[in-house]
């Protein structure tokens, strides 16, 4: 994904990110040692920020990495953080960290997703839940939301698949920033317009299978569990994202560790066993 600048300016980027965040010109000159008057000259062009500003302005909405450098670009500034492909030599102490990690987390499953939310790593427990996935699915680049929502994916698999669609389409539409819409927008029309499941999905179930019995009910005030077929069996786990802190370059600031633990007794003894 490349740093565009639109032609209208930095303006209407600065208000689509402050209404995406739901700030007021008010509230984001308070934040920024500013005036509402300031932003929203900002805003309509009728005043250029310095660099200094472009840069305190999108710290204050939480504008994501790539997006600030697209921000400066529209501005008239050069980008500020670089982007170094992960399989660079510079990579090398973060690659292993990473690989590190994942083998850690064995027989949990674990994954690193990009900002396309392309399969950059995954461990042993990721792979062995992959069994019946399609062929032209598993060919790389692998992307995640392809894997868990087509329906030669993981998708017929999953019993709360309603749930677990809606959730990571909502996911997606955060993450459809003005900056890099194109590339994630045409993944997300692609994954909404998957086959969507029919009829009600029973929470309940999995108590038949001695598996995960009364977990959703347990976690779904924490958490929304995923449960998935596999082997005969309802697996149940708790997914959770981490990512890198203060990043300085765009590929760091991208990656997203995803780790899905068990939810239940079973499920954890049933990965332990394998």
């Amino acid at each position: 994904m490349t740093t565009v600048a639109p032609v209208d300016g930095v303006g209407p980027l600065l208000r689509n990110w402050r209404e995406r965040r739901r700030v007021s010109q008010l509230e984001l000159a308070l934040r920024a040692d500013s005036s509402a008057r300031h932003i929203s000259y900002v805003e309509t062009g009728r005043s250029r920020p310095s660099e200094e500003m472009v840069l305190r302005l999108a710290e204050h909405l939480d504008v994501p990495m790539r997006d600030r450098n697209a921000l400066l670009v529209a501005a008239g500034y050069a980008p500020r953080y670089t982007e170094t492909p992960l399989d660079a030599p510079a990579m090398g102490a973060l690659r292993q960290g990473i690989e590190q990690l994942l083998s850690g987390y064995d027989p949990y499953p674990a994954l690193v997703v990009d900002g396309r939310y392309d399969v950059v790593a995954a461990n042993r427990g990721v792979t062995a839940l992959l069994d019946g996935v399609a062929a032209h699915l598993l060919a790389p680049p692998l992307n995640a939301m392809r894997l868990t929502l087509h329906p030669d994916g993981l998708a017929p698999r999953i019993r709360n698949l309603r749930e677990w669609r809606a959730h990571l389409l909502a996911q997606m539409e955060r993450d459809l920033a003005p900056a890099r819409s194109q590339p994630l927008r045409a993944l997300y029309e692609e994954v909404a317009a998957y086959p969507a499941p029919a009829g009600p999905e029973d929470a309940a179930e999995g108590a038949e299978e001695g598996l995960g019995a009364g977990c959703p009910a347990a976690y779904r005030a924490l958490a929304l569990p995923m449960r998935l077929e596999h082997d005969g069996r309802v697996l149940t786990f708790v997914s959770s994202i981490a990512t890198f802190n203060t990043p300085m370059d765009v590929t760091v600031a991208e990656l997203a560790i995803e780790t899905l633990l068990p939810a239940d007794p079973e499920t954890a003894a049933y990965l332990r066993s394998r």
